[in-house]
């Protein structure tokens, strides 16, 4: 779904020109640059298009129960690293802490070797700029790790939204799991195997209290 109707053009252009002024600096090696964004699934995925005899519906045997939805979090690094975490359930500011705070060890690990700080470009969502995170973010900073606040309705301009269309489209669709477990499960394999396929780096884990 489109949300341009929604966007401030003028926001969005001087967000557009930091932006490329940030890809510039990543792209000589002066920063690090990272994408966060959240996604969801649920043990039915959509039917896939695909060619079907004349006359015949195309279907897919679904399980008995939905479920409950499964909340993926990831930081995608184009072309080097993608690290995710999920929980049955929604991602909240907590959740989002703890993968930020695995985020910021990386970044001051990066600083101390480099001497180069970590950006991570995210949307305005509640979760993210929450009041216990506001808290977080000096300490984010002291450790070589700064946000940049995406505008409202902009996702194309994270592309991190297109590794959830990949995943959803080439890896999991048509595919029923009979419990969230499964679906977790699935959710792995698909991550495992499309960045393995890449050659990127790849994280993945569960929060310690999910």
């Amino acid at each position: 779904m489109s949300h341009q109707d929604k966007q401030d053009q003028e926001t969005k252009a001087i967000k557009q020109a930091d932006l490329d002024f940030l890809k510039l600096a990543a792209a000589a090696g002066e920063i690090c640059l990272k994408y966060l964004d959240e996604t969801g699934f649920s043990c039915w995925s959509p039917v896939p298009y695909g060619w079907i005899r004349q006359g015949q519906s195309k279907r897919l045997e679904q399980t008995a129960l939905r479920g409950k939805r499964v909340s993926l979090i990831g930081v995608l690094e184009p072309e080097v690293s993608f690290d995710a975490a999920y929980r049955i359930g929604s991602i909240t500011s907590k959740e989002y802490i703890e993968i930020m705070d695995r985020q910021a060890d990386l970044a001051a690990d990066l600083f101390l070797r480099h001497r180069v700080i970590t950006v991570i470009g995210q949307d305005n969502s509640s979760t993210h700029t929450s009041k216990a995170v506001q808290l977080k973010i000096p300490e984010w900073q002291r450790k070589g790790l700064f946000l940049f606040q995406l505008p409202p309705y902009c996702s194309e301009m994270n592309p991190i939204e297109l590794e959830w269309l990949h995943l959803k489209r080439d890896h999991l669709s048509g595919q029923m799991f009979d419990s969230e477990d499964y679906l977790m499960w699935g959710i792995e394999d698909a991550l495992l195997s499309r960045y393995d396929s890449l050659g990127f780096d790849t994280s993945y884990f569960e929060f310690s209290y999910a």
